[in-house]
């Protein structure tokens, strides 16, 4: 035994039991897993019961019209502040502040649906849905960050599966307790006790979010590039290369190939809820779908992480069969209507999944990552923005279905060239160090 070890099991024997404690939390406080489950845990408790509730079609009221309408809001709003704003900035804010500013919105448009079932305040909606699309920009950078770059080209499935159970678990179970609470209901919209045990889980979920480490006080178990505080100090010359560095980032023609399929991630969401579930079924079986419909969504992200896991097949091997899955897939599926509607949720893991596995692969750097993510989460809800827009003016349920149909498998095929060269092996732990190295030195 060196002398070395044996003076830390001598310190480590002479610590108090409240001292023992407190390292043992920190040590998994800074473990990057326990900050994928965390994410994860606190993605159930904020988007997670949002996704309950706008799954049961119309989030639960009988006039879907001030809904979609709010949804436009959402997404417009994300959309905008996702690229210009927050992918940019994230460097300087960091995850905590991200998700501490954008985690509460969550609770304010629950609230507002709250209110609408007592007042009829659809502008009220309508603006807590714009004020939520600018948190969730906020959210999901900060969310989408820590999963791709908090793990490892051999472990990234694995985190995207774990995130999207546990995300999607909230979903399940907010719209169970729906059909639940509902269950006798006949006046075709939820009760107040629903909305408020809604507002209840999100409120403890941004809580949680002061427990959020950044990448630079993670463990030796982080693989990433760490940020020097010289480079994450907010004044000009920083923000200058940082601008320029996002530029470059954003006009990458592989990441631009990825484009239409961050544009198309949401855009079945309004077909889907409002016209297949909102207006095929009644409030008890729509509560109910939507739980299945989430089930499904946390079967497939499994299903996907674990295939975007095969060690034994290279990155770019990896990254076709994927691809394949979600060409084949979507012109593949004759059900019933629930069951239709359940492998909607498989289908929306399966493309959702493989977009932050790809977007992963790009770099091992939380700051250019936090760009990507931004263009993602800025496309995304530009594209939903679109469709729940198209849904509101009441554009017949075929269209809706042929514009989706056609946006997915266009938008695949243009991300055919970013798939196919793609590097087949892994950036190595000093390969990230020396590039972030290089970004500290031109700052």
């Amino acid at each position: 035994m060196s002398t070395a070890t044996a003076d830390v099991k001598v310190a480590q024997s002479n610590l108090s039991p409240s001292e023992k404690k407190e390292s043992f939390w920190l040590r998994l406080h800074h473990d990057p897993w326990f900050q994928v489950m965390l994410i994860s845990v606190i993605s159930f408790c904020n988007p997670g019961m949002y996704n309950a509730l706008t799954g049961m079609g119309g989030s639960g009221q009988v006039n879907t019209t001030v809904t979609a309408n709010s949804n436009v809001a959402t997404h417009a709003c994300t959309a905008g502040a996702a690229l210009i704003f927050v992918g940019v900035f994230y460097k300087y804010l960091g995850p905590r502040w991200s998700l501490l500013l954008g985690g509460w919105t969550y609770a304010l448009y629950a609230g507002s649906l709250l209110n609408y079932n007592r007042t009829a305040n659809g502008p009220f909606v309508i603006g807590a849905g714009a004020i939520l699309g600018l948190g969730a920009a906020f959210f999901w950078v900060a969310q989408g960050t820590i999963m791709v770059t908090y793990t490892t080209d051999s472990t990234r499935g694995g985190a995207i599966a774990l995130f999207w159970v546990i995300f999607n678990l909230g979903s399940a179970i907010g719209s169970l307790a729906s059909f639940g609470l509902n269950y006798n209901s006949k006046s075709g919209t939820v009760t107040d006790s629903t909305y408020i045990a809604y507002i209840v889980i999100m409120l403890f979920g941004w809580v949680l979010s002061l427990f959020v480490s950044p990448a630079e006080a993670l463990s030796r178990k982080y693989n990433g590039s760490r940020l020097s505080e010289e480079s994450k100090t907010l004044k000009w010359a920083n923000v200058k290369v940082t601008i320029v560095q996002t530029v470059k980032i954003v006009l990458d023609w592989k990441i631009m190939c990825l484009y239409p399929m961050f544009f198309n991630a949401n855009v079945f969401y309004s077909y889907q809820q409002n016209d297949v579930n909102g207006m095929t079924f009644n409030l008890r079986t729509r509560s109910l779908n939507s739980a299945l419909y989430w089930i499904a969504q946390m079967l497939g992200g499994l299903l996907i992480g674990y295939i975007l896991d095969i060690n034994c097949i290279n990155r770019r091997t990896r990254a076709q069969i994927g691809w394949s899955i979600l060409f084949i897939t979507d012109g593949s599926i004759y059900l019933g209507p629930m069951f239709l509607y359940f492998f909607y949720g498989v289908y929306d893991a399966f493309w959702q999944g493989y977009c932050y596995w790809i977007m992963g692969a790009q770099s091992r750097d939380p700051v250019v990552n936090a760009v990507i993510i931004g263009a993602y989460s800025a496309l995304k809800p530009a594209g939903g923005s679109m469709a729940w827009r198209v849904n509101a003016n009441g554009v017949s349920a075929m269209v809706q279905f042929a514009m989706n149909w056609g946006l997915t498998i266009g938008s695949l095929v243009v991300a055919v060239p970013t798939v196919v060269t793609l590097s087949k092996h892994s950036y190595t732990s000093e390969e990230v160090q020396e590039d972030a190295k290089k970004d500290d030195v031109q700052v």
